[in-house]
């Protein structure tokens, strides 16, 4: 699209995500305004959900994960309780080798009862040993080597829960990818002319990142620690309802807290990342326009609306990464009161021999069991926050209205003649504010129809139109008389070629270049196209030809040079419908002329529309359209349109007329 039409399309309100604040799709150049996002607080629950089941492809693979979780978290909790046999072994024997061999237990609490043990008896009850006996080292042996096997079992397991997972991970990444990708081809125009650059590719790229990172983080701890709290909540009311009643308390103390931190950092998450998107928008445009910022001597502004953008920024990532990184310290806070706690109680059992020895220790690892998952729990809370709102804006994106959809059973003109017939055809891009009203024109085969007015009239809306970029209000557009409307997209742009004032070309040969509306084209073919744009003219200059590499903006080529490859990549599709939006406005006056002799072979049996402000450039054009406020105010010939002396004749003369004088 060129500029001609932004000063009459204003604002757009087709706009799907935000109110628009620029116009066209150039991004406002180096000093427009930022474009900024909704002050939407993030939705936390919805859209954790909504990226939840995004998993639910994968989900053979997550009963498989979450089998595996299970089996490698019940050896992981089955282990401290083994070890705390192992410890009541050593205890007992330890216990046992100073009491006198050859009587029953029974009777060794009796005697130190009656010498006034009696706490010694105590602690001696609440174990079963042989007096006499020692430590049974064997027996200690086999229950280390059942440790050992179960931890190394668990090891395994985890392992392959992780591998799975990370399987799951990316490949649900990858679709997110895609789907993203197929969305912003659905999308209109008017969404890419109210969204900054930078702030789609930071969506695209940025956040998309940040949520593969927070599921490849989260996934695994989360199922994990969920699974680890249950089953130490189980064995630890195995060991000692009382001591799990003190460490359950723990746990709404726990939940208190996370809470209350979370909310806090929860607008901060989204801050942080609106932010990431409207600075990656800023440095675009800056870097965009950077020849324009050195010219006008404007860098001290870009500088000053970077640094405060950045210090922005930066508040609200500082923020939400301490106020979220307060969850862990707090949480094992908490865990040590809970440590402390159990510490105390545990140790007067057993004194009462209410608990042995083992069974304490085993409890006070299933303690730390307990509060770490719940620690990772709180520590995964800023992630989830951080992703959860990365999927926010990306959602936003796959929300956003699309464009109307191809007919379910398209119709196809015959042949290629290119006939092209607007009929009533009302268009405007705000509801309030008239663009286009009942246009009607006909251009026949092989004409080539010139399209002048001034900045605003709506040439290139015109064009725009025929592409379907824009969908009409009312009446219609016909192609060998097929409704526009009833043909796909594909195949109506198929058989039109465009050729743009700002020039696009991508990273790769000269000769991938000019193929790229036509990959099956030949060797000769591209040959002939370069030869009747002239093209070959200048690329036996360069040192590798046509399989020179142009860089990812063309730099290493002139702006006349990009201007001939995007019209040589028109010639080479052979389209039945030619459209030039001011296609020579790059190009030097010698050139031109020799463009313009190519163009009128290319222009035999097609239809060719061209938007020129240069008069000089349509004179031998069969049909010339005045367009003023909309409307077509003239139509004929360079010679007829003079000869009636209205609006042609005024632009005319703007250009030619003035200058002449001057020069007298």
């Amino acid at each position: 699209m060129s500029r001609d039409d932004n000063a009459a399309r204003g604002a757009t309100t087709q706009a799907p995500v935000r109110t628009p604040v620029r116009r066209g799709p150039g991004g406002g150049g180096p000093f427009g305004g930022m474009t900024m996002p909704g002050d939407k607080s993030l939705n936390f629950g919805p859209s954790a959900k909504r990226l939840a089941g995004r998993l639910r492809p994968e989900r053979v693979g997550i009963v498989i994960v979450t089998l595996l979780a299970v089996v490698s978290v019940t050896f992981a909790v089955l282990g401290p309780k083994l070890l705390g046999n192992a410890i009541n072994l050593v205890f007992s024997g330890a216990i046992s080798a100073h009491l006198k061999a050859g009587q029953t237990q029974a009777e060794a609490i009796a005697t130190l009862r009656a010498s006034g043990q009696g706490q010694r008896a105590d602690l001696i009850s609440g174990t079963t040993l042989v007096p006499g006996a020692g430590i049974d080292f064997v027996a200690v042996g086999h229950v280390l080597m059942w440790v050992l096997a179960l931890y190394i079992a668990s090891s395994v397991f985890s392992y392959l829960q992780g591998y799975i997972l990370n399987g799951i991970t990316q490949r649900t990444v990858y679709r997110l990818r895609q789907d993203v990708e197929a969305k912003i081809h659905r999308l209109p125009l008017t969404y890419f002319d109210t969204m900054q650059r930078g702030e789609l590719l930071s969506r695209v790229t940025n956040d998309i990142d940040n949520i593969s990172q927070t599921l490849q983080q989260t996934l695994s701890q989360l199922l994990t620690s969920l699974l680890t709290v249950i089953g130490v909540t189980v064995m630890m009311f195995v060991v000692s309802p009382l001591l799990a009643v003190i460490a359950l308390i723990t746990i709404p103390l726990t939940l208190l807290v996370t809470t209350l931190i979370a909310k806090r950092s929860q607008k901060l998450f989204v801050a942080q990342w609106r932010g990431t998107g409207e600075l990656n928008g800023q440095i675009e445009e800056a870097f965009t326009g950077h020849s324009l910022v050195k010219v006008f001597g404007r860098h001290r502004e870009v500088e000053e609306r970077f640094r405060q953008k950045n210090q922005e920024m930066y508040q609200a990532s500082f923020g939400a990464q301490f106020i979220s990184g307060l969850i862990m310290p707090s949480m094992m806070f908490v865990g040590n009161l809970m440590y402390v706690a159990i510490a105390v109680v545990g140790g007067l059992q057993v004194a009462n021999g209410a608990m042995q020895l083992g069974d304490v220790t085993a409890f006070i690892q299933y303690s730390r069991q307990f509060t770490q998952p719940l620690t990772q729990l709180g520590s995964m809370a800023n992630l989830l926050q951080s992703g959860v709102a990365s999927a926010e804006r990306v959602f936003e994106l796959l929300d956003a209205d699309e464009q109307s959809a191809d007919p379910a059973e398209p119709e196809s003109p015959e042949g290629t003649r290119g006939r092209l017939a607007f009929e009533d055809v009302s268009f405007r891009y705000v509801p309030d504010k008239p663009l286009i009203e009942d246009l009607s024109l006909v251009a026949e085969p092989g004409q080539t129809v010139a399209i002048v007015g001034p900045t605003g009239a709506g040439k290139t809306t015109l064009v725009n139109l025929m592409m379907r970029f824009y969908d009409l209000d009312s009446g219609r557009i016909t192609l060998d008389g097929v409704d526009i409307a009833s043909m796909t997209r594909h195949d109506l742009r198929e058989r039109m070629g465009m050729v743009l004032q700002d020039t696009w070309l991508f990273k790769g040969t000269i000769r991938e270049n000019i193929a790229y509306g036509r990959p099956d084209a030949t060797e000769e073919e591209i040959l002939d196209a370069a030869r009747a744009t002239y093209v070959d003219r200048f690329v036996h200059s360069l040192p590798d030809g046509y399989d020179t590499v142009l860089d990812d903006e063309g730099s290493n080529v002139s702006a006349g040079e990009k201007q001939l490859l995007t019209i040589a990549r028109a010639f080479l599709a052979r389209p039945s419908v030619l459209i030039l939006d001011e296609a020579t406005s790059s190009v030097d006056t010698r050139t031109e002329l020799l463009v313009q002799k190519a163009m009128s072979a290319l222009r035999a049996d097609r239809t060719s529309f061209v938007i020129a402000h240069r008069l000089s450039t349509i004179r031998d054009a069969d049909l010339i359209l005045v367009m003023e406020a909309g409307r077509i105010v003239e139509q004929g010939t360079h010679a007829e349109l003079l000869a009636r002396g209205g609006a042609y004749y005024t632009l005319y003369n703007a250009q030619f007329a003035a200058p002449a004088e001057e020069e007298a």
